[in-house]
C-alpha cells in the first residue's frame, strides 16, 4: 500500500507599497507541521510490510518524537517486508512469461479411461492418421498375434506387431469420419455383433464389407458399423464409382470421375498394411487418407510427471519409445515434429512431450517466473550489493525447472538451453515441492536476471532487451530529440538496412545496436545460449548451404545470414546473424555479455542514480521533482555507495527524509 504526497511550493502576494513587482513571483516554503509519531509509524509499516502497525508496535514508540532508523531496519527484517520486495521486483522485471510463450504444438499426453488405460499422446498430425487420434487401448502391442482380431474380414491371419527395427506396427484400424459416414449396422437387431453377420442377415451387401468397420462404442465393445464415403462433404461427395477386387468382387476403392479442386479423386479400403509411408522405419508423417491405423499399448517406466509411484504404467507403443533418431532415416527425433514420426515417441520417460492439463506448461511458467525474484530476494535478505541482482552467476531452480534443464525440455514452444553443465546443476524431480528452491552458480555467460529465462522470453528480440533495460535500470528511455529533423525521402539514407545509420532510426539505433551486442550470445525468441563452441563466428557450411540456394539449410543454420539484402549482407553469408552491422567496437560486447554493460554504466553513476530514484518513486508514490533531485538524489547515492550498494540502506535513508515524513 502506498500514499502519494505531493511537495508543493507558495506564493505569498505581498501587498506592501515600494515592494518591487517580482517580489509577488519569488516561491515561499510552507512550513511543515510536524507529524505524529503514530502517524509515523502506521504509513512506515504500510509502505514496507502492506499492514498497519500492531498494538505492541505502537507502544514500543509511545513517547518517542519520531521513528528511528533502528525501528526501520527493524520492519525491514520481517518476512513481510520480503514479500513487498518480491512484488515490487516483480513488477520492475515485468517477470510474468505467460504471453510470451504458449503451448501451441507441443505434443499432449493424457491418460485415458477404457481399456488398459495408457498414456496417450494427441497431435493434429498424428502418424494414425485423422486429427488427434489414440492408439487401440484393448490390444498390447507385442501380442497383436493372439488378441482377438477385432476386422477380421479385413486384417491378415496373422499380425506383424513391429517391424525389422522394432517400430511398432498398426494392431487395428478405423475409418476416419472426416471423410467417412459410418451407420451403426446393429441399430435395430442386436444380434448382428459383427460384420460377418450383418452380411448373412442381409445389412450389409457382401461386396461393402471391406468398408464395414468394427468401432466401439462409450463401454469399449465392438460394434460393426457401415462407412462410405461421406455425401454431406464437399471433399468426398463424388465418390461415386466403384473398383472392384478381382475374384471376389467386393469393392476396395471409390473413384470420382469428375473431380474439383480440392475433392479427393479417390479413397482406398483402410486396413492395417502401411501405404505410402516406407517400411522398417522409413516411415513418413500420415497413416494412409482416410484410414486410423491404430498402434497397441505397452508397459514403460512412468512419464517425469507421475507422482502415483508406480514402477510401470501402461502407454500407447508408439508414444512409449525412446529413440533419439528414426532408425531408417537418422533424422533426429528432438526435431520440433518428432511426433508426427512413427518411430520417435516421447523419449525417456516422456520427456519430449507435456500434459494434456497443462500442470507441466504451467509449473514451467510459475518457475521461470520466480527465478529473478528468488535472486533479488536472496541479494536483499543477506543485505548484498543491490547490483549483484545484474550481474552473479547465482541462481536457483526448483524441481520443474531442474528437470526441464535435465531433460532438455521446453517451455511450451519456447527453447531454453541449460544454464551450466548437468553435473554442476542440482538434481530435483518435477514432483518435488515447487516451492523448494535450490541454489547453484550458471556458467560463465550469465549475469544475473538479465540472462534468465524469464527476461530473455518477455523481452525476446536484442533491441527489447536493451529498451527495458534502459528503462529500469537506467532511467532513460529512447526517443529521437527534438530536434531532430529528416532527409529527403529519396535520400539513399533512407535505404539503409543498418539502422544505427538509415536516417531518423539512427538517433536511437545508433545506442540501441552496440548495447543490443551484449545479448548477442543468446538467441532472439528464444532463451538458448550461442555457445561459441557449437555456434561459431562464421561457419563455411552455412555459407556454402545459402550459395547453393539452400537458406534452410537442413534446418541447422537459423542463427546465419543466409540471404543477403544489400552489400554488407552479401559479404556475410554464414556469418552468424548477431555480428551482421557490427563495428570493431562493438564485437567486444558480444562476447562481454551483459555484466560488461552494467560494469560500464557503474562507472558512470547511471544505474545508481536510477536505482535511488525508483525506490523514491515506490514509497513517495511519485517520482522526484527537479528541485528534489537537486536537493536529495546527491545525499541518497552518496550513502547507497558508501554502503556497498545495500538495497536496505537506500530504502532507510529515502524513508528519513522529511520529503518522506512531511504532511501535506
Amino acid at each position: 500500500m502506498r500514499t502519494r504526497r505531493v511537495l508543493f511550493w507558495s506564493g505569498l502576494l505581498i501587498a506592501v507599497g515600494g515592494v518591487n513587482a517580482h517580489a509577488a513571483d519569488v516561491p515561499m516554503c510552507v512550513a511543515s507541521k510536524a507529524v505524529p509519531v503514530e502517524r509515523q509509524l502506521r504509513q512506515l509499516t504500510l509502505d514496507l510490510l502492506g499492514r498497519p502497525p500492531t498494538l505492541d508496535e505502537y507502544r514500543a514508540v509511545q513517547g518517542k518524537t519520531t521513528v528511528s532508523a533502528e525501528t526501520i531496519r527493524g520492519l525491514m527484517g520481517q518476512e513481510t517486508f520480503y514479500a513487498r520486495m518480491r512484488e515490487y521486483h516483480r513488477a520492475l522485471l515485468r517477470s510474468n512469461v505467460r504471453s510470451s510463450v504458449n503451448a501451441d504444438n507441443v505434443p499432449l499426453v493424457a491418460e485415458t479411461i477404457d481399456g488398459a488405460k495408457p498414456y496417450e499422446m494427441r497431435v493434429l498430425g498424428s502418424p494414425r492418421g485423422g486429427q488427434s487420434q489414440g492408439c487401440d487401448h484393448f490390444i498390447p502391442q507385442d501380442e497383436c498375434d493372439k488378441a482377438p482380431r477385432q476386422d477380421p474380414h479385413a486384417e491378415p491371419v496373422k499380425k506383424i506387431c513391429r517391424d525389422y527395427y522394432g517400430t511398432p506396427l498398426p494392431v487395428s484400424f478405423d475409418y476416419d469420419l472426416n471423410y467417412y459416414q459410418c451407420d451403426r449396422l446393429n441399430a435395430t437387431d442386436a444380434s448382428i455383433t459383427d460384420c460377418t453377420t450383418a452380411v448373412a442377415k442381409g445389412a450389409l451387401p457382401d461386396k461393402l464389407i471391406y468398408f464395414c468397420d468394427m468401432r466401439r462404442d462409450a463401454r469399449g465393445v465392438l460394434q460393426p458399423f457401415k462407412c462410405l464415403p461421406d455425401p454431406k462433404k464437399s471433399g468426398t461427395l463424388g465418390l461415386v464409382d466403384e473398383v472392384l477386387e478381382p475374384g471376389t468382387g467386393r469393392v476396395v476403392t471409390f473413384v470420382n470421375p469428375k473431380p474439383l479442386a480440392g475433392a479427393q479423386g479417390s479413397l482406398d479400403r483402410c486396413g492395417l498394411s502401411l501405404k505410402g509411408g516406407g517400411t522398417n522405419g522409413m516411415y513418413g508423417s500420415s497413416a494412409q487418407r482416410g484410414c486410423v491405423q491404430r498402434d497397441g499399448w505397452v508397459m514403460t517406466t512412468p512419464p517425469y510427471w507421475d507422482s502415483t509411484g508406480r514402477t510401470e504404467v501402461a502407454a500407447c507403443a508408439y508414444d512409449a519409445q525412446e529413440r533419439a533418431v528414426n532408425p531408417g532415416t537418422l533424422e533426429s527425433c528432438e526435431r520440433g515434429g518428432f511426433a508426427s514420426d512413427r518411430t520417435c515417441g516421447c523419449g525417456p520417460r516422456f520427456r519430449r512431450c507435456d500434459t494434456s492439463d497443462g500442470k507441466v506448461f504451467n509449473a514451467r511458467v510459475a518457475a521461470v517466473n520466480e527465478e529473478p525474484l528468488m535472486l533479488a530476494d536472496s541479494i536483499i535478505r543477506r543485505d548484498e550489493n543491490y547490483f549483484n541482482m545484474l550481474t552473479t552467476r547465482r541462481s536457483f531452480v526448483n524441481g520443474p525447472m531442474s528437470e526441464m534443464y535435465r531433460a532438455s525440455q521446453k517451455v511450451g514452444n519456447a527453447v531454453i538451453s541449460a544454464p551450466v553443465d548437468m553435473l554442476a546443476l542440482p538434481a530435483m524431480p518435477f514432483t518435488a515441492d515447487a516451492t523448494q528452491w535450490k541454489e547453484y552458480l550458471r556458467g560463465p555467460q550469465h549475469a544475473g536476471v538479465l540472462t534468465t529465462p524469464s527476461y530473455l522470453l518477455r523481452f525476446p528480440t536484442q533491441r527489447a532487451r536493451v529498451a527495458h533495460f534502459y528503462e529500469t535500470f537506467v532511467c532513460k528511455t529512447f526517443a529521437p530529440a527534438p530536434d531532430a529533423t529528416l532527409p529527403p525521402a529519396d535520400h539513399a539514407c533512407n535505404r539503409e538496412n543498418n539502422l544505427a545509420k538509415r536516417c531518423g532510426c539512427n538517433y536511437c539505433h545508433a545506442t540501441i545496436e552496440p548495447v543490443g551486442a551484449h545479448w548477442g550470445r543468446f538467441g532472439e525468441r528464444n532463451a538458448a545460449y550461442l555457445d561459441p563452441k557449437v555456434f561459431p563466428r562464421y561457419d563455411a557450411r552455412c555459407r556454402d548451404c545459402a550459395l547453393a540456394g539452400n537458406p534452410g539449410c537442413d534446418g541447422q543454420c537459423a542463427n546465419y545470414i543466409m540471404q543477403a539484402y544489400d552489400g554488407d549482407g552479401a559479404g556475410s553469408l554464414g556469418l552468424l546473424k548477431t555480428y551482421l552491422y557490427r563495428s570493431g567496437d562493438d564485437e567486444p560486447n558480444i562476447e562481454g555479455g551483459p555484466k560488461m554493460l552494467v560494469d560500464k554504466l557503474m562507472q558512470t553513476g547511471d544505474v545508481q542514480r536510477c536505482a535511488a530514484k525508483r525506490v523514491w518513486n515506490e514509497f513517495l508514490g511519485r517520482p522526484m521533482s527537479g528541485e528534489e533531485e537537486t536537493l536529495y538524489l546527491p545525499q541518497l547515492v552518496k550513502a547507497f555507495t558508501q554502503s556497498g550498494f545495500k538495497l536496505k540502506t537506500l530504502i532507510e535513508q529515502v524513508l528519513m527524509t522529511d520529503a518522506y515524513r512531511r504532511i501535506d
